[in-house]
């Protein structure tokens, strides 16, 4: 089976993963998975990740719950392999009026959308998460 689009099927795991109340999930390992888990981490939407080296690394994420309820609420691909979003520092997405965030690979790396804000860079929407 070949994976066409593995940061979609990266979100569809975690967004598979909560809605059956798992401690944690695995999924394969590259580098942009690892950053765009790294910013989910740092914005507070996922507990911890470890990073599994073997013959084939895997990413193990685990997921964050409040009062029964997971943290995520909503997590969405935005830019696919078919059809690329990409915004300018000037039309960067505000998602839910800031309640939310949307992940962006910009020239400096991956980021949210309040950041390349601050920076002043654009780049391409990944996903959007609330």
């Amino acid at each position: 089976m070949s994976m066409q689009d593995p940061i979609s099927d990266m979100l569809t795991c975690i967004r598979n993963g909560q809605n059956s109340n798992k401690i944690f999930i695995t999924v394969p390992f590259s580098k942009i998975k690892k950053n765009i888990i790294r910013v989910l981490k740092y914005e507070g939407y996922i507990y911890n990740y470890i990073i599994k080296k073997n013959n084939n690394s895997e990413l193990k994420i685990f997921l964050k719950y409040y009062n029964g309820k997971s943290v995520i609420e909503r997590i969405s691909r935005v830019s696919r392999p078919g059809l690329r979003k990409y915004c300018n520092k000037y039309n960067l997405p505000v998602v839910m009026n800031n309640l939310g965030i949307a992940i962006i690979s910009t020239s400096r790396g991956v980021m949210t959308n309040r950041i390349a804000k601050e920076k002043g860079l654009g780049g391409e929407i990944i996903c959007y998460v609330n």
